[in-house]
């Protein structure tokens, strides 16, 4: 059975994004996939301190802080889908996924050493769930960007975003047809991991 580790970064836990990301989840799981949630909020995953002391074992993911990450770090090991799900409030994801992302680009890549390693994620499969007030062409290019390369960099595989706008706070946000839409990107994600 195929694994997916969810990484939700929304403050709110009834909110749009988490609709979506609920919608997807729930078609993988039809389509044979088991499903870990983990909401970055609840977790305490700091800032990384740029130690370095990840860097010294190439044959584990490890980091020198004693928080929630090393939770993170192991549900994304036994994963081939990591799929990020993440409001964008000013162009960027939220706070706790800013941190999350930061954190695993140097656990997971051992190139930051005196000597350069190995991605120890190499070729699993990323992609991302958001929502914003903009069209997400304007509104979430620069981050759904900014992972393309992540993922290059760490040797990944980019699945691409899903994202839906949000057109105000008195107007219904999920309906049938973005739900049909979060579960088209669903069977995409699960033909091609």
């Amino acid at each position: 059975m195929k694994k997916c580790c969810i990484l939700r970064a929304s403050p709110r836990k009834g909110g749009n994004t988490n609709a979506l990301t609920d919608a997807v989840a729930q078609r993988l799981r039809e389509r044979g996939f088991a499903v870990e949630n983990l909401d970055l909020y609840d977790m305490d995953i700091r800032p990384c301190l740029a130690c370095r002391e990840c860097q010294r074992d190439w044959k584990a993911v490890t980091c020198a802080q004693k928080d929630d990450a090393q939770r993170m770090f192991d549900a994304v090991m036994e994963s081939e889908l990591i799929l990020l799900a993440s409001p964008v409030y000013s162009w960027y994801c939220t706070p706790p996924m800013k941190a999350a992302l930061d954190r695993m680009v140097y656990a997971f890549n051992m190139y930051y050493g005196e000597e350069k390693g190995p991605s120890l994620w190499q070729g699993k499969a990323l992609a991302l769930v958001t929502t914003c007030g903009y069209r997400i062409e304007k509104g979430a290019d620069l981050l759904t960007e900014g992972l393309a390369r992540y993922c290059k960099h760490s040797q990944l595989r980019w699945l691409g975003a899903y994202g839906e706008r949000h057109l105000g706070y008195g107007t219904v946000f999920m309906d049938e047809e973005k739900r049909e839409r979060a579960l088209a990107f669903a069977d995409r994600l699960a033909e091609e991991v």
